[in-house]
């Protein structure tokens, strides 16, 4: 079987792959607008016209066929796939790291920087990182976490309470939807 390639199977059938004996015409091209006919005739008809049938919806009964230009139809379903896919929602992760000693200061600088984030549509993982012997202050640190998501309340929703893992008590928060 080397050197050998499979052949790629196209997600629509066309013209003589359409195994059934009569199938609902729909489209532009179609004077009655839906009818159902022959597939043999079907075809004829897109012959006539230098377009392909096409089976649109397998499924129904009788499945549901479009005369149109194969290669244009198949174009368009990838620029549509792709419109999908970009407007897909992608979220964002952006980190703010604190020591269990943080200053009001840096807590403050690092509270503004979490409120654009929040405002971008992102969403924030903060977390106190616990270094040496600083491990023994971990009620500290739940204490800064939630003083800090009380801080973006108005910004954001917590979805995650203070949660240590190691060496790291972190907390996340989503960004409030916009209002409408």
């Amino acid at each position: 079987m080397r050197g050998r390639f499979k052949p790629v199977e196209e997600p629509y059938k066309i013209n003589n792959r359409i195994r059934v004996r009569e199938v609902r015409l729909v489209g532009d091209n179609i004077p009655d607008g839906n009818l159902v006919i022959a597939t043999d005739k079907a075809i004829k008809m897109a012959e006539e016209q230098g377009l392909d049938l096409v089976e649109i919806s397998p499924n129904a009964s009788p499945p549901v066929c479009k005369i149109i230009d194969y290669s244009k139809f198949k174009y368009e379903q990838k620029k549509k796939q792709k419109e999908i896919k970009a407007n897909a929602a992608k979220t964002v992760l952006k980190e703010i790291r604190f020591g269990p000693n943080t200053d009001d200061h840096d807590f403050d600088f690092k509270l503004k920087h979490a409120i654009n984030f929040l405002k971008e549509g992102a969403k924030v993982k903060a977390y106190v990182h616990f270094v040496g012997r600083t491990i023994v202050f971990k009620e500290r640190g739940e204490m800064l976490l939630l003083k800090f998501a009380q801080a973006l309340e108005d910004y954001g929703k917590v979805e995650q309470l203070p949660k240590m893992e190691g060496k790291r008590m972190h907390i996340f928060v989503a960004p409030k939807a916009a209002k409408k």
